[in-house]
This record gives C-alpha cells, sequence and structure tokens, in this order.
C-alpha cells in the first residue's frame, strides 16, 4: 500500500467510496474542487493501482478541520484508516499547522475508538448534525508541536 496525495485520477474512485461508506456523499465535482483548493490536503491509500481508502482536510489560520476519511469496506480492521490519519498530521504539521478537528458519528464506536488510540480527545459534541439518520456528532481533536 502506497499513501500519496489524491490526483484527478482518483476522483472517480474515491466517489464511489463515498456512495458505500456515507449517507450523504460528496459528489465528483465537490471532490475535484478539493484538488483547486489551496486549503484543502486530500490523501489516498492505493493498493495495486486500486484506491482503497482516503482522507481529507482543510487548514484554515494553523488549524485543520478532517472533513472524510473512508476505507473500503474489504479493507478494513487492517490499518489503513491509522496510517491515513497519520499521514494527513504528518502533513499537515510541515505546513505548520499545529492540530487537528474532526466529527464523528456519536454511534461509530469503530471510528472513534481509532482516533482515541491516535490521541484525539472528545471536545464537544454538536446535536442532530448528521442527517440519513440524523444523530450527534461527537467533536474530536488532537494537538502537537511544530
Amino acid at each position: 500500500m502506497k499513501i500519496q496525495r489524491m490526483q484527478r485520477e482518483h476522483i472517480p474512485s474515491v466517489a464511489q467510496m463515498e456512495r458505500i461508506c456515507f449517507s450523504s456523499p460528496w459528489s465528483e465535482k465537490s471532490l475535484t474542487g478539493e484538488l483547486e483548493n489551496p486549503l484543502s490536503v486530500w490523501l489516498v491509500a492505493v493498493e495495486h493501482g486500486t484506491v482503497i481508502g482516503y482522507i481529507g482536510s482543510q487548514t484554515v489560520l494553523g488549524e485543520a478541520d478532517m472533513m472524510n476519511l473512508a476505507v473500503s469496506p474489504e479493507h478494513r480492521r487492517k490499518g489503513i484508516g491509522e496510517a491515513l490519519t497519520a499521514a494527513l498530521a504528518a502533513e499537515l504539521k510541515r505546513k505548520g499547522v499545529h492540530c487537528l478537528t474532526l466529527e464523528v458519528r456519536a454511534s461509530n464506536a469503530a471510528a472513534i475508538a481509532l482516533y482515541e488510540k491516535l490521541g484525539f480527545q472528545a471536545v464537544g459534541r454538536r446535536r442532530r448534525y448528521y442527517e440519513k439518520p440524523r444523530e450527534d456528532a461527537l467533536i474530536l481533536r488532537k494537538e502537537w508541536e511544530v
């Protein structure tokens, strides 16, 4: 597996994974816009030429917000989400970013466990943040020295 910056040729695969993994998926147009956004960093995990996971963020004033993290269902529980999150944090740190914040469904125990393992801490809750189904989001944050 190789982790690299998302490129235009990755967009169809990432959009397909969005539709598989999320009830409100991003469109190819929205994902393509992230490639042109100077505030964004998106990485993909590629194995044998196939995108098996991705992660994206946007940064404003030294603070990043994780937009999405997904791993294809057949590749889960192999450390790919952890590797993507660590690679994103390393890239953000190189850019002078000092923290990463994210929202996660309050019921997503697997994701919460992963983020806690990586040093994220709960800092709040957004009531009724998610739709399809309606659910609260936990706000998690990790800070580091730059």
